[in-house]
């Protein structure tokens, strides 16, 4: 357990281009001048660039991508590759110590197949190359924290048998909050946090309330992931979790979004210290 660790996820969404890769990594060198930090992220945007230049069709349900073996090829190259290269290569000329890695790397997170999905509309979906985290914390994000480096984490795993899987980035980050005991989960991207029917900002979302936007399909697909994730986070006993906008300040504190408040397993809440 890493005292006084944040994980921080990025949608791909926020890293597409020069400028706000830029802005992200001075959001992250912000965080990482204040706690040990974990950085997991994204690239669905990019992923599905490609897909439409190869001519291969999006499948997914709930936010959780259908990987077949043609979409696993370039997920792997775009997330493990592009996406965290580039990342790495700003926050280095930034002087932050990143190290790129990916779920399939040392002990980062044990993965395994992930079963099939019970979607919202009662389906049972397949979803094909797609991997699930388990397990106990990493001694090797553990000694790069304790060293001053910032593993920045791409979210593709391998089972025991060698087999590269497609992790969910949200169910990644929760993941790693959960097993490394984190004091902090938060979760940016292209939304102000989770939206009311108006667009308006929900501040606090508990239990019940979550229970209520997957339930009766008000929450996107991709939140229903990060909401998931955010969930299991706070169970295990991560005291902060958020999810705010990354598109308006490089402080992320500032940001607007939403507080997560449940319960964790031994009964302490999820909530601001």
């Amino acid at each position: 357990m890493t005292a006084g660790l944040t994980v921080l996820k990025f949608g791909g969404e926020l890293l597409e281009t020069d400028e706000r890769r830029g802005a992200m990594a001075t959001a992250i060198r912000r965080v990482s001048q204040a706690s040990a930090l974990v950085v997991v992220h994204g690239g669905g945007r990019e992923v599905d660039a490609d897909m439409a230049v190869h001519g291969i069709d999006k499948r997914a349900v709930d936010g959780l991508r259908i990987t077949d073996a043609r979409t696993l090829e370039i997920v792997v190259g775009v997330l493990a590759g592009r996406v965290n290269t580039r990342l790495v290569a700003t926050l280095g000329s930034m002087g932050v110590r990143a190290v790129g890695l990916t779920a399939a790397d040392g002990d980062v997170a044990s993965v395994q197949v992930a079963a099939p999905y019970a979607a919202a509309d009662g389906a049972t979906v397949d979803l094909g190359f797609v991997g699930q985290p388990f397990g106990d914390g990493s001694q090797l994000i553990e000694t790069l924290c304790a060293g001053g480096f910032v593993p920045v984490v791409a979210s593709i795993g391998a089972n025991n048998d060698g087999q590269l899987l497609n992790v969910n980035a949200d169910t990644l980050a929760g993941h790693l909050a959960a097993s490394l005991g984190a004091d902090r989960l938060l979760i940016a991207g292209g939304t102000a946090g989770v939206l009311d029917p108006d667009g308006a900002t929900i501040p606090v979302v508990d239990g019940a309330l979550m229970d209520q936007l997957i339930g009766d399909g008000r929450a996107s697909a991709g939140m229903v992931a990060k909401l998931t994730a955010c969930r299991a986070a706070a169970r295990s006993g991560v005291a902060r979790v958020d999810i705010v906008t990354g598109k308006q300040t490089a402080d992320l504190d500032a940001s607007p979004g939403t507080r997560i408040e449940i319960p964790s397993m031994d009964g302490s809440e999820s909530t601001e210290s």
